[in-house]
């Protein structure tokens, strides 16, 4: 259903590691850990700065992906993995995209369902990458036959 997207990539998205973000991000999670909010601990780290906590990149944006269309519901998050090169530190420019790695389905006890994995990058300004990010989106029968239709 969706192997004609293996490989498509989104367009590059600027985004910032905003400190009132981080801030309200750890409050959400709940993660009282000062490094993501006290200046002054940041200051005092060997970061020498504030860092986000490893799941804020959810927040970021990652562009689209031409003619990927998915529902707005009924979807299953499988699960994601996060993997960094170092911290994103507070204030720095993050350059967001994603590509479609993979598309596969399997008989499960509620139908066939299909697997979209879709693999996220964060760089920095001149191109190096500090972060990855690569969920698999799960796609039930139910609504697999919906987007037939």
């Amino acid at each position: 259903m969706f192997t004609e997207h293996i490989g498509k990539c989104s367009n590059k998205v600027k985004n910032i590691v905003e400190r009132s973000a981080v801030k309200k991000f750890v409050e959400a999670i709940g993660d009282p850990n000062p490094i993501y909010w006290d200046e002054e601990t940041g200051k005092k780290s060997r970061y020498k700065n504030n860092i986000a906590p490893p799941t804020f990149p959810r927040v970021f944006d990652y562009g689209v992906i031409n003619e990927l269309k998915l529902p707005s519901k009924g979807l299953i998050h499988g699960e994601q993995i996060f993997h960094y090169e170092r911290p994103l530190l507070v204030g720095e420019e993050i350059i967001c995209y994603s590509k479609v790695e993979d598309y596969y389905e399997k008989k499960g006890s509620i139908g066939k369902l299909g697997f979209l994995v879709i693999k996220s990058y964060g760089e920095d300004p001149s191109g190096q990458i500090i972060f990855t990010s690569t969920q698999t989106i799960i796609i039930t029968e139910a609504v697999r036959k919906a987007m037939i239709v």
